[in-house]
């Protein structure tokens, strides 16, 4: 009977060593779970905070420094009331990127325009800029005569010693934060051609960013 009585005791204290090593690895389980829960809440909060300040996603600034005439070749048939013309123009732009990272942008175009309707264009191939530097962007616009030939306001403007054209340059790209943030810049240059000084006159130029 003593035998078996110091049997049963020693199960018991099996069990009760058995239950608190459950109740101590369950605790070791919860304590892990919640640790590796409050790292991942604060590396979140972490990026949330640095995304809204630090690494908040500014806008790429596009402007036109300048617009010259390169070349100028006029010449009006009265009898026929036609206009032979050709016009290339000279544009300077520059994109400021103030992010601490780079802007990646694809490939773009920049356009000629004569009464809202393409007439010339130039192709910006893709690149990237730094963070926070500029890029300077040399554009060359040459006017596709042929583009005119059908366009009946063209000999009356002529004629008055002016032509309006428009500048539409659009660069379009992403900026890589915690994620990919898609970003297009427009700038509109409207100018006219003083025929008789040939030089660019009377320019205004607008910009716009879309994130």
């Amino acid at each position: 009977m003593e035998v078996e009585a110091q049997s049963n005791q020693q199960v018991k204290k099996k069990k009760m060593m058995m239950g608190t090593d459950r109740k101590k690895s369950s605790r070791r389980r919860r304590c892990i779970c919640l640790s590796v829960t409050a790292v991942i809440l604060s590396l979140g909060m972490l990026f949330l905070i640095l995304g809204l300040t630090v690494f908040k996603t500014k806008r790429p600034v596009t402007t036109v420094n300048s617009i010259s005439l390169d070349d100028l070749d006029l010449s009006i048939d009265i009898a026929r009331l036609s206009v032979r013309l050709n016009v290339t123009l000279d544009v300077s732009v520059s994109v400021e990127n103030p992010n601490r990272v780079g802007f990646k942008y694809t490939n773009s175009t920049a356009f000629l325009r004569y009464k809202e309707n393409d007439v010339g264009e130039v192709p910006i191939p893709a690149g990237k800029i730094d963070a926070r530097d500029t890029r300077s962007l040399n554009l060359t616009l040459t006017l596709m005569a042929d583009r005119l030939l059908s366009d009946s306001n063209l000999y009356s403007d002529a004629a008055s010693g002016t032509l309006p054209f428009q500048t539409y340059i659009r660069i379009s790209g992403k900026v890589r934060l915690l994620f990919n943030i898609h970003v297009v810049t427009y700038t509109t240059c409207d100018l006219q051609i003083d025929l008789i000084n040939r030089a660019v006159s009377n320019q205004k130029c607008q910009y716009k960013t879309k994130l």
